[in-house]
């Protein structure tokens, strides 16, 4: 997984998830658009982030372990019990 690069600004950010509230669309294959990154912050619980690409790479994140999108890459996240987190986008 790559570290966020140290030019990018955040310009957005979800609101808290949880794991009753999180969208199917982000439980199923998606990706940023070009040029956006994004980190998945846990702040309570833990989530899987599955990061698509060959090989495949799965992280369980959790309020000590952050997780980095990168631009245009596929992924997707499932909740492991009760969790609440957010995504903060950079650019």
């Amino acid at each position: 997984m790559e570290a966020l690069p140290p030019d990018v600004q955040p310009y957005r950010r979800t609101p808290e998830f949880t794991e009753e509230t999180t969208p199917s669309g982000l439980k199923s294959s998606h990706r940023t658009k070009p040029g956006v990154w994004g980190r998945i912050v846990v702040l309570e619980g833990s989530l899987l982030y599955r990061i698509l690409r060959s090989p495949v790479e799965e992280l369980r994140l959790d309020s000590d372990s952050a997780g980095v999108v990168e631009p245009g890459i596929e992924h997707e996240v499932q909740p492991l019990g009760k969790v609440r987190w957010y995504v903060q986008f950079y650019r």
